[in-house]
C-alpha cells in the first residue's frame, strides 16, 4: 500500500485552556500557554485516550498545543507543523466575544451571520488558511503513519474534520480539551471508529 492510502485513523485533540482564558477569548496566532486547569484537561484527555495507539502525535507550534500534546502523549515524541497554527484573528486577536461586538458591531453583525464572504478584520484570509490547513493535512496523509493524534485548534480541528466528512460540525465543536474522532473506511471518512472504539472512546470523542 502506498503512503498516502495508508492512513486511517485521526483523533483531532483541541489544546486545553489557557493563561490567557480560552474559554472566553480569541487568540488566534497569539502564543498564550495552558493555565493549570487546562493542564489537568489533557491529563484527563490523555486517561480518555489511554487504549489508543498512535504512530504519529502531531501538534501546532504555539505552546497550548504542543504542551498539551506533551502531556497527552507520554513522552512520544511530538512533531510539529507550522501549518496547523490557529488562524490570525487580527484586530480581534485576544478580544472576548463582548469586547469585539462593543468595538467592532458591524464586523461582529456579520460574523455572527456566517456570512461567506466574511474576514476577520486585518486577519488571515480564512481561504488561505484552509489552504495551509490542507497542506498539513497532506504532510500527514503521506507520512506513513496509520494511526495519528493531531493536538491543535479549534478552527484547525473544524478544517480538517468538515474536509474529510464532507460536513460541518455541531457549533462548539470541539470544545476546550475535546476530541473529534475520524475513520477510513475504502475512501471514505467516517465520524468515531464505526464499532471497532474500547469502550467508552466514542463518549469520551463526541
Amino acid at each position: 500500500m502506498s503512503q498516502a492510502g495508508k492512513l486511517r485513523r485521526i483523533v483531532l485533540l483541541r489544546h486545553g485552556d489557557t493563561v490567557g482564558n480560552s474559554k472566553a477569548r480569541y487568540h488566534g496566532s497569539g502564543d498564550v500557554a495552558l493555565s493549570d486547569e487546562g493542564r489537568a484537561q489533557m491529563r484527563e484527555a490523555s486517561r480518555g485516550l489511554a487504549r489508543e495507539v498512535f504512530d504519529l502525535v502531531v501538534a501546532s507550534p504555539l505552546r497550548r498545543s504542543w504542551e498539551s500534546a506533551w502531556i497527552v502523549a507520554g513522552g512520544a515524541p511530538v512533531r510539529l507543523e507550522d501549518a496547523f497554527r490557529e488562524i490570525h484573528f487580527g484586530r480581534w486577536e485576544g478580544m472576548t466575544a463582548e469586547e469585539i461586538e462593543a468595538a467592532d458591531p458591524v464586523h461582529y453583525a456579520e460574523w455572527q451571520e456566517r456570512r461567506a464572504e466574511f474576514e476577520f478584520p486585518s486577519g488571515e484570509p480564512r481561504g488561505e488558511f484552509r489552504a495551509r490547513v490542507l497542506e498539513g493535512l497532506g504532510r500527514l496523509e503521506t507520512s506513513g503513519a496509520a494511526n495519528a493524534l493531531v493536538v491543535a485548534h479549534k478552527g484547525v480541528a473544524r478544517t480538517i474534520a468538515e474536509h474529510l466528512l464532507g460536513e460541518a460540525l455541531a457549533d462548539g465543536d470541539p470544545p476546550l480539551a475535546g476530541a473529534v474522532s475520524l475513520t477510513r473506511r475504502a475512501d471514505q471518512w467516517f465520524a468515531g471508529r464505526r464499532g471497532s472504539d474500547p469502550e467508552g472512546l466514542d463518549e469520551f470523542a463526541a
